[in-house]
């Protein structure tokens, strides 16, 4: 996913990068989890700790998280699996 689509990278104003997911097709477990982007040191912690607690996309997807913070960008990023993230209706321009 382009970091772009994370509304905090436009606050900040930094838009270059990437998170990317990679989880088992069958259980949806996260396998993965590559954070290329301004402040991606302040998120790797989450995505460690949920490959730790065996999650899957569908419970990363579904957790809350601060708006707007790096960190939205992982659920976003999750529910990427299952719908389009584009066609959310959340703007922080």
């Amino acid at each position: 996913m382009p970091i772009a689509a994370v509304p905090k990278a436009h606050v900040t104003g930094d838009t270059h990068g990437a998170i990317k997911m990679v989880a088992d097709a069958e259980s949806g477990r996260l396998l993965g989890i590559h954070l290329c982007c301004h402040r991606g040191a302040d998120v790797i912690n989450e995505a460690a700790l949920a490959i730790q607690c065996k999650l899957t996309v569908d419970d990363l997807a579904s957790m809350l998280h601060v708006y707007p913070s790096m960190a939205e960008g992982l659920r976003l990023c999750a529910q990427g699996f299952s719908r389009d993230i584009s066609r959310l209706s959340c703007c922080a321009e």
